[in-house]
């Protein structure tokens, strides 16, 4: 597996794993606007050469609070490698400087959440935000929390 960056510089392959996050996501359908990708390809260097297995949209930044969001998705559940994780978490605390990373997970979606819990997320249920019938946890992830896990540990 290899880790590739979308973004200003490299716009076709950000356009690419954005279509790949968003048609993975349920109500997701409107896509993203202004944002940057990380994605891991499972063979090769480049998108052309590999197949896209996960990808990462980081969207919503509002660099006055030091606020991300991140959206991601994947088809290999072997993805979340310590070098992916480190790359995923490095870009909003260490690239940018955030100070918080937010998660929006479906309540539905017990999987996402057990991994976000894992990796020291904390969550917030709010009734409805996924529509009348549906919950949605917000999960926020700060920098110290990030910094004091596990997998940053050698």
């Amino acid at each position: 597996m290899k880790i590739i960056w979308g973004g200003a510089g490299d716009s076709a392959t950000n356009q690419a794993i954005g279509v790949f996050v968003a048609s993975r996501i349920e109500g997701c359908e409107r896509g993203f606007s202004d944002f940057t990708t990380l994605g891991v390809v499972e063979k090769g260097g480049v998108l052309e050469q590999g197949r896209l297995i996960a990808g990462v949209v980081y969207h919503n930044y509002v660099p006055e609070a030091g606020v991300i969001e991140l959206s991601a998705a994947s088809t290999n559940k072997r993805w979340l490698t310590r070098p992916v994780l480190r790359a995923m978490f490095g870009y909003p605390f260490d690239e940018i400087g955030c100070q918080l990373a937010v998660l929006r997970v479906s309540e539905k979606n017990r999987g996402m959440a057990d991994i976000a819990r894992r990796f020291g997320f904390t969550g917030h249920r709010i009734p409805r935000l996924r529509g009348r019938e549906e919950a949605e946890i917000i999960f926020t992830l700060t920098d110290d929390a990030w910094r004091a896990h596990a997998v940053n540990r050698l």
